[in-house]
């Protein structure tokens, strides 16, 4: 390998590395109608009964969060969670067999979506050891299915940090050498959920005028203004053909489509690929402000075809929680609160200008808008265990957690308290 080549490598690690941290730490008419702190005690226990099943089809559990990540779903009214950080299988971490083993202890409440060894692939590229990198991941990712794992998660680093095999450039999301990673996630009937791109405004200027002022200030390093990266339509256009050239695999576009700016653009590409659903993780703050009419209008005519998600990530402890994003300061447990009554608003209300689940990325309220309970159902549950054709099993989630260790389900928020850190 030359020195310009290592040098391009490690600027890769680096830029995935910050990835990394950032997912894990992670306007107008539409024309289209279409354990480190206490939790309270919860009072009433009947209180804690969800009134709908719920799949979460959007988590990061790491491996030693599953207790915790049960005792979120017993206090929240969820009935499973679909972890997207499930690594890649074999040496020399065998990071998908300890996120299935850790799955295992949660009693089928947790499923697990594999990643693609995406660097050990292209070093292997390369080094000219094997110049067909989507087959090895192709190959790879049948070895996850017998393992166990029901998906494919592709994270954003696909277009945004991997490298090339030379080293020269960025590995673009439609990159041809990868068909045979995607059309194998077809074969074995594995869905794809893809993360492409980021939020639009952190392509621009990083200063008061950015409506994500606050989260960039918290973390500069997710700014993508004057890097080395595709555009942000350029990297939406590459997704559009990604998910195109594969119509036997199906596509679930994170984050609303990878577009909640834009929900027309969104209904446009769900009108064209029906190989093409999405998710809500950690959107709902942008989705929230569009107008509620024309929301309940994409949700009554897209009801299959959407799967509620959070993008919560678990940790053994209170400070390695992610509510969809965080500040600058460890998450605490009114973060969680908020997180959770504010989603459960949204949906399931019409209730106008209140908080969002993650005021730090934007300063606006939003709107609720109050989906009749059919297409809630649907939502919540159906549609993921329909397009997974995974369910968790059916009764109450019983978590083990201290008696005290609860707060009230739903919409009630927490009873006032000392905050944590």
């Amino acid at each position: 390998m030359t020195g310009s080549r290592r040098s391009a490598w490690g600027a890769a690690g680096v830029v995935l590395l910050l990835l990394a941290l950032g997912a894990l730490g992670v306007a107008g008419t539409m024309a289209h109608r279409w354990r480190a702190h206490k939790r309270p005690a919860a009072g009433a226990r009947g209180a804690k009964k969800a009134h709908f099943a719920r799949i979460d089809s959007h988590t990061h559990v790491s491996p030693d969060g599953v207790e915790r990540a049960l005792q979120i779903m017993e206090t929240w009214g969820i009935d499973g969670m679909v972890n997207l950080s499930g690594m890649s299988p074999g040496p020399p971490h065998h990071g998908l067999e300890t996120q299935l083993a850790a799955a295992r202890a949660s009693g089928g409440r947790i499923a697990v979506f594999a990643n693609a060894g995406f660097m050990k692939a292209l070093r292997m590229a390369n080094l000219g050891v094997r110049a067909d990198y989507g087959n090895v991941m192709a190959e790879e990712l049948a070895l996850s299915k017998q393992l166990g794992a029901i998906g494919l998660k592709i994270p954003k680093g696909l277009g945004l940090g991997y490298p090339t095999p030379d080293g020269k450039g960025v590995l673009a999301v439609d990159d041809p050498g990868l068909d045979p990673l995607f059309e194998k996630a077809g074969e074995l009937g594995m869905p794809v959920a893809i993360h492409t791109g980021d939020p639009k405004a952190f392509w621009l200027p990083v200063d008061t005028k950015n409506e994500r002022w606050d989260e960039l200030q918290a973390h500069p390093e997710w700014s993508f203004r004057d890097q080395p990266v595709p555009s942000w339509e350029e990297l939406f256009a590459s997704f559009e053909r990604r998910v195109a050239r594969h119509p036997k695999t199906t596509f679930i576009g994170v984050h609303f489509g990878n577009d909640p700016e834009d929900p027309d653009r969104v209904a446009q590409m769900l009108d064209k690929y029906p190989n093409l659903y999405i998710d809500t993780a950690a959107r709902v703050p942008e989705i929230g402000r569009r107008d509620a009419a024309q929301m309940r209008l994409f949700y009554e005519k897209y009801q299959d075809r959407i799967l509620f998600g959070t993008d919560l990530g678990v940790g053994a402890d209170q400070d390695s929680m992610m509510y969809g994003s965080n500040g600058a300061n460890p998450p605490t447990l009114e973060d969680e609160a908020r997180y959770f009554t504010s989603t459960w608003r949204y949906f399931e209300t019409r209730d106008k200008q209140f908080e969002s689940p993650t005021p730090i990325q934007g300063r606006w309220k939003i709107d609720g808008v109050g989906l009749p309970e059919a297409i809630l159902r649907k939502i919540y549950f159906e549609n993921a265990a329909r397009i997974l054709k995974w369910r968790p099993p059916p009764g109450p989630v019983m978590a083990p957690h201290p008696a005290a260790d609860a707060v009230p389900t739903g919409s009630v928020p927490l009873p006032n308290r000392p905050g944590g850190k």
